[in-house]
């Protein structure tokens, strides 16, 4: 017996689903359109409290537990780490947010567009109806951005963007660095409790006692609450990518059509060929080399 998402492949076979006379051609690109971002408010607001809770950290670090040590070499050794770590995961989130995750042309499915596939006998291509776009293999339909995203992970508001076949590399950087941030900030302010249980509270920081209780406290809870989330997400992403197989398609259980290959081929094919350092820089664009290019036609 087939599945229901056998079953609406199955619609999408027949000739007369596609009605190429009902979708209009796809607008050119302009410059204007060259940075992608995705207008939800939601994922805007996901953003910027995402944007103030790292500098909050930061500032707690800085402020209150760092610059008033005695150690120099102490301070100068964790602010750097600290705050390498957290413009990493700035420039993480800013990639994941702002690159196109792997949008489908929107209305392509045109009647020109079609017989360029030069389709033959037997072959079947799938069209969206919301977004009027043919869907290459393994790309699903976005209700927030809109689009058919190749390879589409999920949708996730703290990024305000799908994560796709294009910019999944930065926000598993993103998870990995806020995890490690979030685990840096709880061992300091253990550390800090520490120094000021030994010492006289007056001289363990910049603030009042209760001001810097208060200060270090809503550091710990920040960052114990995102260090297990993004642990969470960062281990669920890779998996993900080992096995090649999206978060949409193992909750739709959807049949595997595509050819597998070995988990540190799956890696290269994300974060680039070959490995290198680069692979954990926001700034490098993955150069996926082999990786298969998902086509119109199955």
């Amino acid at each position: 017996m087939k599945s229901p998402a056998h079953r609406t492949r199955d619609i999408e076979r027949q000739a007369g689903y596609l009605k190429p006379e009902h979708c209009a051609p796809p607008p050119p690109r302009n410059s204007s359109d060259t940075m992608w971002f995705i207008r939800d408010s939601c994922g805007i607001v996901c953003g910027i409290i995402t944007w103030l809770l790292v500098f909050y950290a930061e500032f707690v670090v800085l402020f209150v537990m760092l610059l008033p040590a005695k150690n120099v070499a102490y301070s100068l050794f964790n602010g750097l780490i600290f705050g390498s770590l957290g413009f990493l995961a700035l420039a993480s989130h800013a990639r994941a947010m702002c690159t196109d995750p792997g949008a489908v042309p929107k209305g392509n499915a045109t009647k020109e567009f079609i017989e360029s596939l030069q389709l033959k006998p037997g072959q079947v291509v799938y069209k969206c109806p919301k977004c009027c776009s043919i869907k290459p293999d393994r790309a699903h339909h976005c209700s927030v951005c809109k689009r058919c995203i190749k390879k589409m992970d999920h949708h996730c508001p703290w990024v305000n963007n799908c994560v796709g076949e294009n910019n999944q590399k930065y926000f598993v950087l993103f998870t990995m660095y806020i995890a490690l941030i979030s685990l840096h900030a709880l061992v300091l302010v253990a550390l800090h409790f520490v120094f000021c249980f030994e010492e006289d509270w007056t001289k363990c920081s910049n603030f009042s006692p209760p001001a810097t209780v208060i200060l270090l406290i809503l550091l710990c809870f920040e960052g114990l609450l995102f260090l297990i989330f993004t642990a969470v997400m960062f281990g669920t992403q890779v998996h993900s990518i080992c096995t090649d197989e999206t978060g949409i398609e193992q909750l739709k259980k959807e049949e595997r059509r595509w050819a597998k290959r070995s988990k540190w081929m799956n890696m290269k094919v994300v974060f680039g060929h070959p490995f290198s350092v680069t692979w954990l820089s926001p700034f490098a664009t993955p150069d996926h080399g082999k990786a298969d290019i998902y086509q119109y036609i199955v």
